[in-house]
C-alpha cells in the first residue's frame, strides 16, 4: 500500500502506525497516492494564522478576525471555533460564545502578501492554478512527475513543509481525480491535514454523505432537496436524469453528475472575476451625510485599487445598504463607458445614495464595480463633465506617488471625514 511521511516525506510500500525513518505519525496512505493529480489547498484558520505568526502573544489564545461588537467574524482560530464561533456570525454573538477571545481588526494587505507567497510556491509546482480565494486553490499537479521527478502527492507535501517552514503558516490538502471531490477531501482532516479520494471508492465514499457538501448548495437549494426527500448522495443517484433537470432545471444536470462524483471541470489558471467590491460595518447605527460620505470615497478607493491592479474595468455601480433593522437597500446603475477610476466610482455611488432618498439610520454600506472586462482607463472624461478628465489626471498622479511611497503617503480629504 503506497505510503507517504508528510514530516520528512519519506514514500514506503507497507502501512506502519509510524513513520519507519523518523516515527511520525503524520502518515498518508492510499491505493491511489500516486496516481491522482488534482489538488485543493486550503490554509488553515488563514487570518488568525498570519496574525498569530505575526504575535506570538496571541499563539496559545483564541482569536477572532473581525469588526468591531457590530461588526461580523471575518474567520477565526480553532480555538475560537471550538466554543462556536463560524465566520459571517455576528460579532456580539462570537464573544458570548467567547468572551476570552482577542478580536484583532482585518489588515487585508498583509494577507495579500501572504497569499502572493503561497501562490508563487505553488506555480513554482505548476502553472495550472486557479485561486478561489485569498487563502484556498485548486492546482492540476497531472503530467508534471517527469518535471520535478515527483508524484503529485510528494509534491503537495513537499509544498506544505514549505509553506510552514518559510512562511509560518499551515494547510489542509485534498487528492483526487477532479475539483468536486479534492474540494471535499481538503475538509475532512483539518488542520494541516492530508486526505485522498480515489476513482475506485468515489461512488462507496459519497453514497451515505449528505448532499450538502456540494459547493454551491445552500439554504434555499437545499430546502428544494429536503422537499423532493434528496438528503444524502444516494437519495440523490436514485433520481433519473430527466427527473432532475425537470425539478431543478439546468442546475439538476449538474446535481446527477456529482451524485456519482463526475466533476469535468477544468482548473483554470484564469478565471474570471465577476465583480469587486467592499464594503463596512459601522460601530454604531449612523446617518450622518458627512460620515457617510467618507465611507463611501473610501469604498470607492479600495474597489478601484484592486480593479486597477487587476487591469479591469466595470460597467455596473452598485450602492448596498443595510439599515439598523437589517433591512437591505441595494442600488445599481450601467455606465456608458466602463470605468475603474475612483472619482467616477464615487461619484456614481454618492448620486445612488442621494437617489435612495433614505436618511438611515444605517449600520453597513458597500460600493460594488461588476459588468467587468480587461482594459485601462484613459481618464478622456465626459462633455457633460469638462473636470473630469482632470480629476482622473490627478487620479493617476496619486496612484503613483501612492506606488512610490505607500499607500498611506496621500490622502483625498473627503476620506478623513
Amino acid at each position: 500500500m503506497p505510503s507517504l511521511c508528510r514530516d520528512c516525506l519519506t514514500d514506503f510500500d507497507d502501512p506502519h502506525a509510524r513513520c519507519p525513518a523518523c516515527r511520525s505519525p503524520r502518515i498518508v496512505t492510499h491505493e491511489e497516492l500516486w496516481s491522482l493529480g488534482i489538488a485543493h489547498l486550503d490554509c488553515d484558520a488563514f487570518y488568525a494564522s498570519v496574525e498569530k505568526r505575526d504575535n506570538p502573544d496571541l499563539r496559545s489564545q483564541p482569536v477572532i478576525i473581525g469588526g468591531g461588537r457590530r461588526g461580523v467574524v471575518s474567520t477565526a482560530c480553532y480555538l475560537a471555533r471550538i466554543r462556536g464561533v463560524r465566520s459571517a456570525m455576528p460579532m456580539f454573538q462570537a464573544l458570548r460564545l467567547c468572551p476570552e477571545a482577542v478580536v484583532v481588526r482585518p489588515r487585508m494587505s498583509v494577507y495579500a502578501e501572504a497569499s502572493r507567497a503561497i501562490r508563487t510556491m505553488m506555480e513554482d509546482l505548476t502553472p495550472a492554478v486557479e485561486p478561489l480565494s485569498l487563502d484556498e486553490a485548486f492546482l492540476d499537479l497531472r503530467g508534471t512527475a517527469r518535471l520535478h521527478g515527483a508524484p503529485p502527492a510528494l509534491l503537495m507535501a513537499r509544498l506544505v513543509r514549505r509553506m510552514e517552514h518559510d512562511l509560518g503558516l499551515s494547510a489542509s490538502v485534498g487528492l483526487s481525480h477532479n475539483k468536486f471531490l479534492a474540494k471535499i477531501a481538503s475538509d475532512l482532516d483539518k488542520p494541516r491535514g492530508f486526505s485522498v479520494i480515489g476513482a475506485a471508492e468515489t461512488l462507496g465514499f459519497l453514497a451515505d454523505r449528505p448532499v450538502r457538501l456540494i459547493w454551491g448548495v445552500g439554504a434555499a437549494t437545499q430546502s428544494a432537496l429536503d422537499g423532493a426527500g434528496i438528503r444524502t448522495f444516494s437519495d440523490l443517484r436514485r433520481w433519473d436524469r430527466e427527473d432532475l433537470a425537470r425539478r431543478f432545471g439546468s442546475g439538476g444536470e449538474r446535481l446527477w453528475h456529482l451524485a456519482r462524483g463526475e466533476d469535468y471541470r477544468r482548473v483554470s489558471p484564469h478565471a474570471p472575476v465577476k465583480s469587486i467590491s467592499n464594503e463596512t460595518t459601522f460601530h454604531e447605527d449612523t446617518s450622518d451625510p458627512d460620515l457617510l460620505d467618507g465611507h463611501i470615497w473610501r469604498l470607492s478607493e479600495k474597489v478601484a485599487d484592486r480593479a486597477k491592479a487587476k487591469g479591469l474595468l466595470g460597467r455596473v455601480i452598485t450602492l448596498k445598504l443595510k439599515r439598523s433593522n437589517h433591512r437591505i437597500l441595494t442600488r445599481r446603475i450601467s455606465l456608458r463607458d466602463p470605468t475603474q477610476l475612483a472619482d467616477r466610482i464615487y461619484r456614481t455611488a454618492h448620486d445612488l445614495f442621494l437617489g435612495t432618498g433614505d436618511a438611515g439610520p444605517f449600520r453597513l454600506i458597500g460600493v460594488g464595480l461588476s459588468d467587468l472586462l480587461p482594459g485601462q482607463d484613459d481618464g478622456r472624461g465626459d462633455l457633460l463633465d469638462p473636470q473630469a478628465a482632470r480629476r482622473a489626471g490627478a487620479e493617476r498622479a496619486s496612484d503613483h506617488i501612492r506606488a512610490r511611497f505607500g499607500p498611506d503617503a496621500i490622502y483625498k480629504g473627503r476620506s478623513l471625514r
